[in-house]
């Protein structure tokens, strides 16, 4: 039976990193799921209210600039998003790239052969700002959405912090996301746990 839900991510968090790690290596394992990525911004989680709106403000478009990436490859590129997806990730957390800059994100495109300014000139034709807004926005608006990973099932949304990697264990990445899963939807009940400490 297929499981469809979905995940949201913001190419800054490493929590989110692990997450999306997982589910990309459980779904290239063959994992029955059907999963859809949901674009969220951690800048503007953190914007007053009386100030300009990260999809507004001039002076922050480089915020948007991977997401926006992220989704344009989704929308053209969909059989190299998945890949593409984590070495934009990748690049952030493991080799400290600068999301903020377009030759960091060009040279993750160039990886694994997108044409780099086909995705610019999409980018900068508008759609990819617009999809963002609206998928951030209607995150926190029907579901109070505050962070990454947040995972989408059953009219629910459910933040879900994993401290782990896959390293290469698609049997585990498989079993951490089917309980997870499992827990939303089986224990609605169980609306937060949480350790009071992170084991090192």
């Amino acid at each position: 039976m297929t499981i469809s839900f979905s995940v949201n991510w913001d190419y800054k968090c490493p929590f989110a990193r692990n997450a999306h790690e997982h589910l990309v290596t459980a779904l290239k394992a063959g994992a029955e799921w059907e999963v859809d990525f949901i674009p969220f911004s951690l800048t503007q989680t953190h914007i007053e209210e009386d100030q300009l709106s990260v999809f507004d403000d001039p002076d922050r478009i480089d915020d948007l600039l991977a997401v926006s990436t992220g989704l344009v490859v989704k929308d053209l590129y969909p059989e190299l998003f998945l890949d593409t997806h984590l070495a934009l990730f990748s690049a952030r957390h493991d080799l400290g790239k600068n999301l903020l800059e377009w030759d960091a994100v060009s040279s993750v495109l160039q990886t694994k052969g997108i044409d780099s300014a086909k995705v610019k000139e999409q980018i900068d034709s508008g759609w990819p700002k617009d999809s963002y807004r609206a998928g951030h926005t209607k995150s926190v608006e029907e579901y109070q959405v505050f962070g990454v990973p947040t995972f989408f099932l059953n009219d629910t949304a459910t933040f879900a912090r994993i401290m782990t990697r896959p390293n290469g264990d698609s049997g585990y990445s498989i079993g951490l996301i089917e309980r997870i899963i499992g827990n939303i939807s089986d224990f609605p009940e169980l609306n937060e746990i949480k350790q009071t400490r992170i084991s090192r």
